[in-house]
């Protein structure tokens, strides 16, 4: 596989860095890799689910951490104390990490681990400030300019006669 070298492009622009890295995950999830299997469904507008195939893993055996725009879910090899000897073992039960690429706003809401199938909720969340606002507009006033605008009059209190 070919390695393009991005470097030249940001050595004369400020703030891209998360661009090189998005490059740099891109890169690195078009590596096959197949365990474990998952889907990612659109529930509604704003909203995703992500369901990974997990049997055998517990709670205590995975970790889900997101971070810059990266969801990471890792699971640690279970422990599994049969007693016995695999004729045939066709359940994988090895360690695994798979990263996802998150789009802006886009927040982890929930985690549910329920016959074999680990369950994130994702959602959209923009923030009040990024949304759009509507601006009134308020007909037949005039604003004045702020060097008309008289400061309001402050009366002194008065003395109280005993």
């Amino acid at each position: 596989m070919n390695t393009l070298d991005f470097s030249p492009l940001f050595r004369t622009a400020i703030g891209f860095d998360r661009l090189a890295r998005t490059l740099e995950t891109a890169r690195a999830s078009a590596e096959p890799q197949g365990y474990p299997p998952y889907n990612i469904e659109k529930a509604a507008e704003d909203s995703y689910v992500l369901t990974l195939a997990v049997a055998g893993f517990g709670p205590d055996d995975l970790e889900i951490v997101a971070q810059d725009n990266v969801l990471r879910v890792a699971g640690r090899a279970p422990q599994t104390e049969t007693g016995g000897s695999f004729l045939h073992r066709g359940i994988a039960g090895r360690a695994f990490e798979r990263r996802f690429a998150l789009a802006d706003h886009i927040v982890v809401d929930g985690a549910n681990l329920e016959h074999g199938l680990l369950q994130l909720t994702l959602k959209r969340v923009v923030p009040e400030a990024l949304k759009p606002r509507r601006i009134p507009v308020q007909p037949g006033r005039v604003v004045a300019a702020p060097s008309q605008v008289e400061a309001p009059q402050v009366e002194a209190p008065q003395a109280q006669a005993a």
